[in-house]
Formats: structure tokens, C-alpha cells, sequence
């Protein structure tokens, strides 16, 4: 079953190529901008007469007269110099609602098979047509590259949109039916470790020198928190920078880094490693974000071992030259202000190497080892030109052949009240933890107000649900590509646009089958017997119509890597959903009305539901 403008636009352009003769032509169906001209607008003609050179209103008069669309709308209509308006049925409708309603677990081969005791291999059952959409018939290996905050510091606000984007993201091409491998790029290597590493047996926080002296290896831990290592990196970099002798214990710890046996150095970094990656996941759990700790977190130190194979490669197949004393690859089409050469630099004169070296190790595990069709990037739009840069030498090299896509999907700034990026009054990023609780602290004063019989435990809840919630549909709501102000007050509010309007017209959907219970009606009985849908209602057609487009703005929404297409779906929902309610009495309809409307309210609820909980990972609540 798949959505209604995949089903139109292949229709009309076979009618379009029998008229033409042409073998590929686009009809270019898109949602009607205005309602009163139908449901649907055919935006093809107009190009594809200009090419023909032929008149654009005659031309949409053949197309017409080749449709073959009774069974899905009312008669095309043509409108100014070529447009083709198309309104559906309101049985097409009807049946669209049946065929959803009856959405079955069916099994169909790919690649996420189960191994069996015997050896043998099945294929695990999965929904093939979940709300009306079908899952997709070529499942990719797709990795997934996001959040990457680095060791040794807090996570901020910089670090939030990266986060959210990224696990959506990845929500939706699991829901489409792809393969989807998380990778979390953390920054754990290089030189600053080494000093940190040295700072931390400087402070004696081993308190044993004896085992110092000696190198041997520790089986002991000891206590200390990410915000002491941020406070001991600036202690450590101010000696590192006033102190020569602390200077060059930092480098010969350096050293013991990269050192195959285990040393003291790389003790003291598992340490620093294993609290910033508790500091993270306590985030990600908060944020409600997907993360496996041991298989999905591959740091720079993950590929710290392929470095020198990626320079040596690259200067085997003379694609690296010395430059400066650095060791560069100069990419076609790449210049400075200055009209040169840009480089991508992947060893600089002291041999040490640098991101672009450690991205292009990546691509290449990510394809060879992970064998993926396509490689996803979320970060900031000031690393465009960088991963351009990488994304070339990758193919240069041949790493990367062409039917496998490297993509970077970027995001704008998130923005204070006063236009700048958001930090503290004393120019830091702000903490991202420190964010998340405020979000939760003023939701709770919010349900307090609202709702102070609810017990302790369920205001705290709904405070969870609605805090989280407000900071993510607020950055989802928004164009990832701009910038945004964050505003408390705004994400907040009830009405609108935003999360808590979304979980309480969700509650609100949800409290109708509470009140049939409590009337009586058996609400479920009477959704298994329905057979036909009566759609006589203009709320109740317009309300059915927007439920069976769900999934053009889930596939919108995976095609562009926009979450705001769904949030401005889901928000649309509600808005219909509300006229309906107004004008449509669904416990009080009449018998051969009930079943229809209860229907609507089922399929509302559900959509909303698996919009917010499982594509955006927010929290819904039944009762608010």
C-alpha cells in the first residue's frame, strides 16, 4: 500500500509519457497549497510542455483524457495555464482508513536475519504496511554518524542538536526498513590525554607511588567526576604551558599512549574515558537517545591503528605529497580567497595526525568492515567544506565506489534570547545537563499548577515527559538548517506548535475511549466490527484525509533528513483533529456514525503516538 502521491504521481506520468512518447516524465504531484482547489496538485505539465514546445492548457487536456484515476478521485479539473487539480474520493478515503485499520505483521527478506540453533537462517517477522506505510523494498546498510562529544568535558548545547537529529534520523530509516548502524565519533585521543593522564597522577589521585615508579598496572580505581576533569584540563594546560618538566612528563605519557602493551598512561586514560562516556549516557538517557556503549561508541582512539596504512596508501597511489614539511592531498576544485590549492592535510611536520586522517580511516572501516551503501553525517554547517574535502580524497583513493553515498546532513545554531549563541553569563556553552533539568524544573510548575491532585510520582513523570519533550519538538519543529532561539517560555507553552500541545491533544484523543468505558460502550467491540466507513462529515473527510497522508510526511521527512516536515504534520493533525471534535460528537453520534468516529479517534491517537514516541522520541503521557 503505498501513500496516495506515490500512487498518483506514477499514474500520471505514464499518461504523460503515452501522450509525449517520452520515456521518463515527472508529473510532479504535490499537496494543493489551498484546499478549496482540491487535495492534490499536478505541477509536471507546465516544464514538460516547454520541452515538447507544445501549449501547456492543451497539453494537460491529452494527459487528461489518457487518466485512468476514477478510482481515486473526483474528475481532474484544469486550472490556469496547465495545473491539473485532483480531489479524492471520499470512498478512496474510506478504504485508504480500512486498509490501515487492518495493517497485518507480515514477513518480507532483508538483511536483519536471525541464525538458528541448526544453522539455519529465518527471516523475523516485521510490519510491512504500519499506518499506511510500507516498508521500503531495498533495505541499505546505512551508518549514522552523530552526537561525537568529546572526552574529559561536559556535553553542552553545542552538542544537542547533533544528538536528537542524529537518533531521529536514524528512527526513521528503521522504521523505513534499512539496516541502520549508530556510530558515536568521540573525541578520546590525542595529545591533550597525555597531559591529562600525567595531571591525574600529578594530583595523586592514584596514591600509590610505589606502583607509579615501578609502571606497574593498577586494578584499582579512583573517584573522580567530569567536572573535575574539565577544572584539571585547565589546571593541566597551564602547567603544560609554564612548566617544562611537567611539559615533558605530559609527552612521554603521550607516548605510552600509542604503546601496544598496556601502560600506566592508558590506565589513566580508561579512567578519564570511562566517567565522560558515564556523563554522556546519562544524557542520551535523559534525551531518550539510542546508544549501545560497547558496539556503537568508536572513538578517534577506535582507529588510531590505521593511520599510518591511510598516509602510506595515500602516497602509494601518489595522491599525498609532502608540502611545508606537512603531508597533504590536494583535491581538484578546492581553493582558498587566494585562488590556491586547499589541502586536506593528514600528517603534519611533527608526525602527528589530524581529523581529516582519522574521518578518512573511518570511511574506509565504515564501507569495508560495515559494508554500508551509505554513510551519514551530522554535524554543524561550519564542517561543510571539511567533509566535502574528505568526501573527494575518500573517492579519490577508491575507497568508496559510486553506488555508495556519503552524506552530510547540517544544522544551524542554537541561539539566546539576544540572537547570539546560547551561553552563561560568563561566556561558556552552557551544560546540556544543566539545560535539560531547568526544562524538566519549570515543566514540573507547570503541572503543579495544572493538575495538583496528580501524586508525586505522575507530576514527575509528566515533568520528565513534557520538559524533554519541549526541548526536542522545539529544535525538530524548526528547519534544521537555520538557527533558532531557545526560549523556555515559547517550547513551553500550551498552545502552538510545540511538544506539550502535541502530548495533550494525545491525552486528550486518549481520554474519549476512558470515557466510553466509563459509559459503558465497548469502544473495541465496535471497532472490530467495522465494515464500511461513513465519511458524511466535512470534519470528519477532511480529518480522514490528512490520517492517510502520514506517510508522505514520513517519507518527506527521510528524503530531506527534516524532522519539521513530521512536527508539521503531527501539529496539522491535532488542528483537524480538534474541528472534529467540535463539530462530530463521536459517544454521542449515532449508532451507524460511532463506529466511524471512534475509528478516527484510534487512528489520530496512534499516529501521534508513533510520530512523537518512536520517529522523534518524545515521551507521551495519557493524562496531562
Amino acid at each position: 500500500m503505498g501513500t496516495v502521491i506515490d500512487i498518483l504521481e506514477e499514474r500520471i506520468s505514464a499518461a504523460m509519457a503515452a501522450v509525449t512518447g517520452e520515456k521518463h516524465c515527472a508529473a510532479m504531484v504535490k499537496p494543493a497549497t489551498d484546499p478549496k482547489f482540491g487535495d492534490y496538485q499536478v505541477n509536471g505539465v507546465m516544464p514538460l510542455a516547454k520541452k515538447i514546445k507544445t501549449n501547456p492548457r492543451k497539453f494537460a487536456e491529452e494527459i487528461k483524457a489518457k487518466l485512468n484515476l476514477d478510482d481515486i478521485c473526483e474528475e481532474p479539473e484544469i486550472a490556469g495555464p496547465g495545473f491539473i487539480n485532483l480531489r479524492l474520493k471520499p470512498d478512496f478515503v474510506a478504504g485508504r482508513l480500512l486498509d490501515i485499520k487492518e495493517s497485518r505483521v507480515g514477513s518480507l527478506p532483508h538483511q536483519n536475519m536471525i541464525q538458528e540453533s541448526d544453522g539455519g537462517v529465518v527471516t523475523p517477522p516485521y510490519k510491512t504496511a504500519h499506518l499506511g506505510i510500507e516498508k521500503t523494498a531495498h533495505p541499505q546498510t546505512i551508518v549514522v554518524d552523530f552526537s561525537g562529544p568529546n572526552i574529559a568535558k561536559q556535553m553542552h548545547v553545542g552538542h544537542l542538536r547533533s544528538t536528537i537529529i542524529g537518533d531521529c534520523i536514524c528512527r526513521l530509516l528503521e522504521f523505513e526498513g534499512h539496516k541502520v548502524i549508530r556510530q558515536n565519533h568521540i573525541g578520546d585521543w590525542g595529545t591533550q590525554f597525555g597531559m591529562l593522564a600525567c595531571y591525574l597522577d600529578q594530583r595523586n589521585l592514584e596514591r600509590d607511588a610505589e606502583y607509579r615508579r615501578k609502571g606497574l598496572i593498577r586494578t584499582r580505581t579512583f573517584d573522580v567526576s567530569i567536572s573535575d576533569m574539565e577544572e584539571f584540563y585547565r589546571e593541566a594546560k597551564k602547567l603544560f604551558d609554564s612548566d617544562p618538566e611537567f611539559a615533558d612528563r605530559s609527552r612521554k605519557y603521550v607516548v605510552e599512549l600509542h604503546l601496544p602493551n598496556r601502560t600506566h598512561a592508558q590506565f589513566n586514560w580508561e579512567i578519564i574515558r570511562s566517567e565522560s562516556l558515564s556523563h554522556c549516557f546519562k544524557i542520551y538517557n535523559l534525551l531518550g537517545v539510542n546508544f549501545d556503549r560497547e558496539r556503537e561508541v568508536r572513538g578517534e582512539s577506535f582507529y588510531k591503528d590505521m593511520l599510518p596504512d591511510v598516509v602510506a596508501e595515500l602516497k602509494k597511489k601518489g595522491l599525498a605529497v609532502e608540502s611545508e614539511g606537512a603531508v597533504c592531498v590536494f583535491p581538484p576544485g578546492f581553493k582558498d580567497k587566494d585562488g590556491k590549492p586547499l589541502p586536506v592535510i593528514i600528517q603534519k611536520s611533527d608526525g602527528a595526525y589530524l581529523y581529516a586522517t582519522t574521518d578518512l580511516a573511518a570511511i574506509w572501516y565504515r564501507v569495508n568492515e560495515l559494508k554500508a551503501d551509505r554513510i551519514i553525517y551530522v554535524t554543524d554547517s561550519r564542517q561543510k567544506l571539511h567533509f566535502e574535502m574528505v568526501f573527494t580524497v575518500a573517492r579519490m583513493a577508491d575507497w568508496v565506489e559510486d553506488n555508495v553515498d556519503l552524506v552530510h546532513v547540517t544544522f544551524g545554531s542554537v541561539l539566546g534570547e539576544n540572537g547570539q549563541p546560547l551561553k552563561t553569563r560568563s561566556g561558556e556553552n552552557v551544560k546540556l545537563k544543566e539545560l535539560l533539568d531547568e526544562a524538566v524544573r519549570q515543566a514540573r510548575k507547570i503541572v503543579e499548577e495544572k493538575n495538583p491532585e496528580f501524586d508525586v510520582e505522575t507530576k514527575d513523570k509528566i515533568a520528565k515527559a513534557v520538559g524533554i519533550g519541549a526541548v526536542k519538538y522545539a529544535d525538530f519543529s524548526n528547519n534544521r538548517t537555520s538557527d533558532y532561539i531557545f526560549s523556555f517560555n515559547k517550547m513551553l507553552a500550551m498552545e502552538g506548535n510545540t511538544a506539550p500541545y502535541m502530548q495533550y491533544a494525545y491525552a486528550r484523543v486518549k481520554s474519549i475511549g476512558r470515557k466510553a468505558q466509563e459509559r459503558g460502550i465497548d469502544d473495541q467491540a465496535e471497532l472490530r466490527g467495522i465494515k464500511k466507513i461513513n465519511l458524511t462529515d466535512p470534519a470528519e473527510l477532511d480529518l480522514a484525509k490528512h490520517l492517510i497522508r502520514y506517510g508522505e510526511a514520513v517519507e518527506a521527512a527521510i528524503a530531506d533528513y527534516k524532522p519539521n516536515y513530521l512536527t508539521a504534520y503531527l501539529y496539522e493533525l491535532a488542528q483537524k483533529f480538534s474541528v472534529f471534535y467540535t463539530n462530530c460528537p463521536v459517544l454521542d453520534a449515532e449508532p451507524d456514525k460511532r463506529p466511524t468516529r471512534l475509528l478516527l479517534c484510534k487512528l489520530t491517537a496512534g499516529i501521534i503516538h508513533h510520530g512523537l514516541s518512536e520517529l522523534l522520541g518524545i515521551e507521551v503521557v495519557e493524562q496531562m
